[in-house]
């Protein structure tokens, strides 16, 4: 069933002044007997220009998209975040007591929620501000702020959201106030240009929460405090080999990873690539009835590529294939950039010698449809061995692996 809400708002005008907007909240497949609750980008965008920001709101904001970007995601506040654990990032715990020390003495739900409850409801409408409030917490949407790290801590945002056309320039409204004191809010035109020179607060959906980064694999290790940043992640199979002791084992390294170009609108935020090879691992099969023992390895970690990151080498340092032995000729490799989706794959071959024959062994290497294919194909051994630790172009992205040799 379709749920209609009013909400009132102060209107983007040069002087304040107060409107009452109707808000159609339904299904995106517009189902009449749904009772899922839709609620748009631009009316939390709206929402957001109605309250009385002040600095500890900018802090709290601050706070969340500078932890989610250490996490080794994008700079973004998720709502369920916003609601659940005030100035938490992607990455961190749900539970707000993990935070010890951090708290906000008027976190910003409190200003979305009184705003929200004071509201007028309209006539016939059977949705209460608690169920607006609930549906806003539990949606994908999130409060991005590009360049975050360049604010200067003073002023104001100006809040926009993404249109999700592809479009570079869009709406915002701008926090003011007059000299007599008084808040207003500006309409303004937003483009990229606009955020790197001045805080702006993009209201889009996630995309990276759901995956675990590489900078959260590497605090998993248990050298994590030791090695920091420079801790090799070692894939999920990763010390399972059958190497008999005292072989030299060869380890397939991708050391840094280079966006040449960002791949959507800036609306939408940073880049996330996701890195999958298939291999076969400790291969040393001396006959086609050994070779059939063997089942493919996949490995898939996701990089977050901020947009202020373009051209910057970016560490990666993950580790590809564990044991790429004399008898791997080759190994399937594909870059995706996510743009969502149903799940599909590509079915791909690896080369491997038994008896001195090659054979090809398929690998199946997950993606989305809608994902954007920045490469994809073989790497043989013997050009993996040329050009170790060089960095190399692979389509719109640069690319060092590392052949390291361990006794």
């Amino acid at each position: 069933m379709k749920r209609r809400y009013s909400i009132c708002m102060l209107m983007p005008f040069i002087m304040a002044a107060s409107s009452c907007e109707m808000l159609d909240n339904r299904t995106e497949s517009g189902g009449d007997d749904s009772d899922s609750i839709y609620v748009s980008l631009e009316e939390v965008a709206e929402i957001l220009s109605c309250l009385p920001l002040q600095d500890e709101h900018m802090k709290e904001v601050h706070d969340a998209v500078s932890a989610s970007s250490g996490n080794g995601y994008d700079e973004e506040y998720t709502m369920r975040h916003l609601f659940g654990n005030p100035g938490a990032g992607v990455g961190e715990s749900a539970v707000a007591e993990v935070r010890s020390g951090v708290s906000y003495e008027r976190p910003l739900r409190e200003l979305i929620g009184e705003h929200v409850r004071s509201m007028t409801r309209a006539s016939g409408g059977d949705m209460s501000p608690d169920e607006f409030l609930e549906a806003i917490e539990r949606s994908d949407m999130q409060i991005y702020w590009p360049f975050s790290d360049e604010w200067d801590g003073k002023g104001m945002p100006v809040i926009t959201y993404d249109p999700e056309d592809g479009s570079e320039v869009n709406i915002g409204y701008r926090l003011c106030m007059n000299d007599d004191g008084i808040r207003h809010v500006q309409e303004v035109e937003v483009d990229e240009a606009m955020a790197r020179n001045e805080p702006v607060w993009v209201v889009n959906r996630n995309s990276d929460a759901g995956y675990v980064s590489l900078e959260m694999l590497r605090r998993e290790d248990p050298e994590w405090g030791e090695g920091g940043g420079a801790i090799i992640v070692k894939p999920a199979m990763s010390g399972k080999s059958g190497t008999k002791s005292g072989d030299a084992v060869r380890t397939l390294i991708l050391k840094d990873f280079t966006m040449k170009r960002n791949y959507d609108s800036w609306f939408a935020g940073a880049s996330e690539f996701f890195v999958k090879t298939g291999y076969l691992d400790n291969f040393t099969a001396s006959t086609e009835a050994e070779m059939r023992l063997y089942s493919p390895m996949v490995t898939d970690f996701m990089i977050v590529v901020k947009r202020s990151q373009v051209g910057i080498p970016q560490p990666f340092n993950a580790i590809l294939m564990t044991d790429w032995t004399d008898q791997v000729e080759s190994c399937a490799f594909m870059i995706t950039e996510d743009d969502g989706g149903t799940q599909t794959d590509w079915t791909a071959k690896t080369k491997v010698y038994v008896a001195g024959k090659s054979y090809g062994v398929e690998v199946t290497l997950p993606l989305n449809v809608r994902d954007d294919i920045v490469w994809r194909g073989q790497l043989m051994g013997s050009w993996i061995e040329k050009y170790s630790d060089v960095r190399t172009p692979f389509g719109d992205v640069d690319l060092t692996f590392e052949v390291v040799e361990y006794d």
